[in-house]
């Protein structure tokens, strides 16, 4: 179920980010920082809005297909997972393992608890994993053996 509310997640911010295309999106970020009672003087108010200021149609259009496809990895290993098939094991290996070089490289421009937990988290899911595909192989095996003789 998790998989399945990443992957709606996922769809909901691609969603967004192609609602935002032919917008002014500064105005947009100016507005959510309104709402949100934040002072645009406050530095991080002034790296969003500089951000959102950057922000091309083109950009947005790659982000939503991005969101698409991951949301659709997502969709496809919930699937898997929830009706027990082997290979949806493999793709949760492959999909944690994918997400290692980003959370190294976030560790390396600054430790933090938050990143540190993160690797630490993911870094357990795919030992998990690896760990579930080697126990289900054996019983596979097994179960042949033990059909077989």
């Amino acid at each position: 179920m998790l998989e399945f509310f990443k992957g709606t997640f996922v769809v909901l911010m691609g969603l967004c980010a192609l609602a935002l295309v032919h917008k002014d999106v500064w105005l947009y970020a100016e507005s959510l920082l309104a709402v949100l009672h934040v002072n645009t003087d406050r530095r991080s108010a002034q790296l969003f809005l500089d951000v959102a200021d950057n922000v091309t149609d083109a950009r947005l259009w790659a982000a939503a297909r991005i969101a698409f496809a991951y949301a659709a990895l997502r969709f496809t290993e919930a699937y898997g997972l929830w009706k027990a098939r082997t290979w949806a094991e493999w793709v949760a290996l492959v999909s944690g393992t994918l997400l290692l070089p980003v959370e190294i490289r976030e560790l390396m421009r600054g430790i933090t608890w938050l990143r540190s937990a993160l690797l630490i988290g993911n870094l357990a899911v795919v030992i998990y994993m690896i760990y579930v595909i080697r126990d289900n192989r054996r019983e596979r095996r097994a179960a042949a053996l033990g059909a077989a003789g």
